[in-house]
This record gives structure tokens, sequence and C-alpha cells, in this order.
């Protein structure tokens, strides 16, 4: 199975073919920006940073990789335990972005994964949260040398389904994600739910949420506004 251009359907319908899609997590999702932000505002303080650029810039990428931005090296392993343990105090105010649910259940036999940023306890505690469910295929900030905007992730993923990375469709929400599934070869749909359009420009496709997508064995359909 191949992927191939955006073929036109009805009026405002941009149909994608493709072997698989690639989730990002956090942001595309789970929406845990209570949870994080109020983490990073306890967290910053301790390190003598400023929790407001910490966070301007944290969005998409792996926390070791953004307290690196920092801190010198031989303080980000602990700097970033502490993090993620401010951070797995709790799940309140995480809850499954509009239209995943959905989604996510009725997939119609397209292979799909996720590609997350996040360690394997944070994916499991926010995604049990918000009652999203995890397929087969996952990938977390574990399994890969080097993070977003690195394609590594993506091309794990697309790996492990057996799919072509140029026969994928990418989903994201942050520009670091947009890179990297552009850099992987793939297509790369953004939802606008934590950043601007404008911030996305990279992406092929730009929706406000997923709620409008639909899955078939061997496409992804979208409205397009």
């Amino acid at each position: 199975m191949t992927g191939g251009p955006a073929t036109g359907g009805p009026a405002g319908e941009v149909r994608l073919p493709c072997a698989a899609v690639l989730f990002d997590v956090d942001g595309t999702l789970i929406d845990s920006t209570p949870l994080v932000e109020h983490a990073a505002r306890l967290w910053a303080p301790e390190y003598g940073i400023d929790a407001d650029e910490f966070l301007a810039g944290a969005h998409g990428r792996r926390t070791s990789d953004r307290v690196a931005d920092f801190l010198p090296p031989g303080r980000v392993a602990a700097a970033t335990a502490r993090l993620d343990e401010l951070e797995a105090a709790g799940t309140d105010g995480i809850t499954a972005l509009p239209g995943v649910l959905g989604l996510l259940a009725n997939m119609n036999g397209l292979p799909w994964a996720l590609v997350t940023s996040m360690d394997r306890a944070q994916l499991a505690a926010r995604a049990a949260a918000a009652r999203v469910p995890l397929p087969d295929v996952v990938i977390t900030a574990e399994d890969v040398r080097d993070g977003k905007p690195d394609p590594d992730g993506y091309l794990q993923a697309a790996g492990r389904l057996g799919a072509a990375p140029s026969a994928c469709v990418v989903v994201e929400d942050a520009p670091a994600g947009v890179a990297a599934g552009r850099a992987a070869g793939a297509t790369v749909l953004a939802v606008a739910t934590s950043h601007p359009p404008e911030a996305l420009g990279e992406a092929h496709h730009i929706l406000g949420d997923l709620t409008s997508l639909v899955p078939a064995p061997d496409a992804l359909t979208l409205a397009l506004a």
C-alpha cells in the first residue's frame, strides 16, 4: 500500500491517500497544558530559569532537550528528572482534545501509531487520564537518540508499521513536530490547538482540530474551512 498526492472530493474536502497515520500526542490528541505549565512554574525558579521563557519553546520537544537549552550538560539529567517528578505528581486538567476519542475509536482499519516527546510513564498516565487508547506501535522519548525536530521518531514508527514514510500522514500541533514530519518525508497535517496557524506554515494542511477527519482503510479525508 502506498500513499499519493491529495485528491479532490466534494467542495471543501481533501482526500489524503496514505498507508498509516502517525500521531503526536500532547497538544494533538491530549491537552495537558494546565499540568505542564503548573509544573514548569514550580520548577523554573529552583534553577534560576524564567518560566515564561522556558515554556515558550518547550512544546513538542523532549523535556531533556529543552532543559539543555538553559543548563550546562552536567545539570541536565537531574533537572529533567526533577521536572518529570513535578509533572508526574498529578493528572488534573488532562483531557482528550475535540474529536480525538471518536477518531481513534473508528480508524476503519487504517494503521496508526503514536510518536511523542513524552517518556513512557508520562504517556501512560496522561493517556489513561484522557481515556485515549494506546496502539501497538508507540515511540516515546526513550526510543530516539534525538528528539523532534529530528525525524527519527517518525521514521521508526513508519518502519514498525511496515510503511514507507512518504506514504504516511503525520498529525502534529507544534513547529518542531511539523519539521520532524517534513524531514521524515511524510505528508504533515497540523492542528492549531497549541500554536496559531501562522506558526505551522510548514505543514501541508492546517485544521482547527481533529473533528473533521474521516479515516478510510487507505486514506484520510479532511474538511477544510
